[in-house]
C-alpha cells in the first residue's frame, strides 16, 4: 500500500453490471504534516486501493487532504455530504489523544445521529495488534442520508480495520436512505438480511 500515491490510483472503479447503485465516497485525510508537504499522504490512497479491491459497485472518490483544523473538518465532510452528494465519507487521522487531534469532534458537531458502534468494533480489531488502540478516540456517525466514519491515520491499521467494519456499511447507508452498495464476497461480504438484498 505505502508505494501508491493519490495521483497514482483512479479516484473511480466498480462494475457497470452490478446490481449495486452508483455511489460517491468522500476521502479525507486529516493531517498537518501532510496538507502542507511534509510528507506524501499514505492513508488516503490506502482507502482508494480498499475500494478498488472490495467495491463491485460503481463508485467515484472525491480526495480532501486537510488541515487538523476544526472548522475546516466540519466544513469538508458537510460539503461532501450536502452538495457533492457522497453516501459515505470515511476519514483518516486525527483520532489521538494529541491537542489537536479534531476529527471525532468534528465528525460529531455535523451528524445527527452518531453511530459508536463502528469505533468500539475497530478498538478492539486493532486492540489484537497494539495495546495502543485504546488511545484512539474514532467515531462514526449519521448526516443525512451519509455515513462519516473515522479511521486510523496508519495504512496498516486502515486495512486491519476497514476491512473487518465494511461488512456492515453497506447495509448501514441503505438504512440511512442511501445507494444500494454491492461488494465483492470475495473479499468483503457485506451483511444484509435475505428480505434486503438484490438478486441475482
Amino acid at each position: 500500500i505505502n508505494s501508491f500515491s493519490m495521483s497514482s490510483i483512479p479516484h473511480s472503479g466498480g462494475s457497470a453490471e452490478s446490481v449495486g447503485d452508483a455511489c460517491k465516497i468522500g476521502v479525507v485525510t486529516v493531517s498537518d504534516r501532510a496538507s502542507t508537504g511534509v510528507y506524501e499522504d499514505q492513508s488516503g490512497p490506502a482507502i482508494l486501493q480498499f475500494f478498488h479491491e472490495a467495491m463491485e459497485s460503481k463508485w467515484e472518490a472525491l480526495y480532501r487532504l486537510v488541515p487538523d483544523e476544526q472548522p475546516l473538518v466540519e466544513q469538508t465532510i458537510i460539503d461532501l455530504v450536502d452538495a457533492q452528494g457522497c453516501c459515505l465519507v470515511v476519514t483518516t487521522g486525527g483520532t489521538g489523544p494529541a491537542p489537536r487531534d479534531i476529527t471525532p469532534e468534528a465528525t460529531q458537531a455535523v451528524c445527527q445521529r452518531m453511530m459508536p458502534g463502528y469505533g468500539e468494533q475497530m478498538r478492539a480489531i486493532s486492540l489484537k495488534y497494539v495495546p495502543t488502540a485504546v488511545l484512539s478516540r474514532q467515531t462514526a456517525g449519521i448526516r443525512g442520508k451519509a455515513l462519516v466514519i473515522n479511521l486510523p491515520g496508519k495504512p496498516k491499521s486502515i486495512r486491519e480495520t476497514f476491512d473487518e467494519v465494511f461488512k456492515s456499511i453497506p447495509y448501514c447507508i441503505q438504512l440511512a436512505g442511501g445507494p444500494y452498495i454491492q461488494t465483492k464476497k470475495e473479499v468483503v461480504d457485506a451483511f444484509r438480511p435475505p428480505a434486503d438484498r438484490r438478486g441475482p
